[in-house]
């Protein structure tokens, strides 16, 4: 058991680490993102290349100004990876709480969490079950907190479906293809595609936002997975969407895929589109209180 005393660690300089790396999230778009979007608007041409073009502009301009990249800051949405030595995981709910408070007042956010019944808008961005907190529990004594603001407009486009067994392989590509012609220009393309096949429908979805965790370009270390995902890029680039749905040769910038076993009478099948604006950021907490946002 460990000795350390968690009084040591001072709350209040780690809510300010959290609120920078929600800030971080908003207003940096990670490196691999922008490395695509320059890589697409090499390729572009006409109206798609103009379109890139002002998305680049406007991820400049919101790192100098310190400004989100779009005016939806989206569902506050964070991945906690917990190391099972660290001393302090018991208060790291009510500190992400407090953090999301503090940055929608500071940063700001917009005010994103309506009561699904009365309407009530909270205000905070807060609520039942929000900010939404997926965790996992690893080696180590430190924390590793992934920040992944949700947009709506792309959220919209995500879908659940329960296919059937016998449809295969064939039949979960041809339903992402087919979906994500069907979303158009809706979710802000060139999109970001996460997949979960298998498990069961919570879990399909779950591990389709899991998949979005993993930078732009890097594929899947299993081969056949890897190369589905290529497949799911060439075929639904050649659908000619392209920039925010206005034509062109990049309607998805990469596709990522997570998969787990699955019941042999059913085929879960979670489809998570995220917009252009890939947002993301990570921070790790020591288990000595010190942080370092990433």
């Amino acid at each position: 058991m460990s000795t350390f005393d968690v009084s040591m660690i001072d709350s209040e300089k780690i809510i300010r680490g959290l609120v920078q790396l929600i800030q971080k999230a908003e207003n940096e778009l990670p490196n691999d993102v922008v490395i695509a979007l320059k890589k697409a608007y090499e390729v572009e041409e006409g109206v798609a290349r103009i379109q890139i073009q002002n998305i680049l502009r406007n991820i400049e301009i919101a790192k100098k100004t310190k400004r989100p990249l779009c005016q939806d800051t989206g569902v506050q949405t964070f991945f906690v990876e917990v190391g099972k030595d660290f001393p302090y995981c018991g208060h790291i709910k009510d500190l992400l709480l407090e953090a999301v408070k503090t940055a929608t007042q500071q940063i700001p956010l917009r005010p994103n969490t309506f009561d699904p019944l009365t309407r009530q808008n909270h205000k905070d961005n807060i609520g039942d079950y929000i900010p939404a907190i997926t965790w996992d529990f690893t080696e180590g004594d430190e924390v590793k907190i992934t920040a992944v603001p949700k947009g709506g407009g792309s959220e919209n486009m995500s879908k659940l479906v329960m296919l059937k067994p016998g449809l295969g392989l064939k039949g979960v590509k041809d339903f992402i293809v087919e979906e994500m012609i069907k979303a158009g220009g809706n979710p802000c393309p060139p999109t970001v595609v996460g997949v979960g096949i298998g498990g069961g429908a919570d879990l399909a979805m779950k591990l389709g936002k899991i998949a979005l965790l993993r930078p732009v370009g890097h594929r899947h270390p299993d081969p056949k997975v890897s190369s589905i995902e290529m497949e799911l890029i060439d075929r639904i680039n050649r659908s000619g969407i392209g920039p925010m749905g206005l034509g062109g040769k990049t309607t998805v910038l990469d596709v990522h895929i997570e998969k787990a076993p699955r019941h042999p009478a059913s085929l879960p099948l979670g489809l998570v589109v995220q917009c252009w604006a890939d947002r993301r950021a990570t921070l790790i907490i020591h288990k000595d209180g010190t942080f370092e946002v990433l």
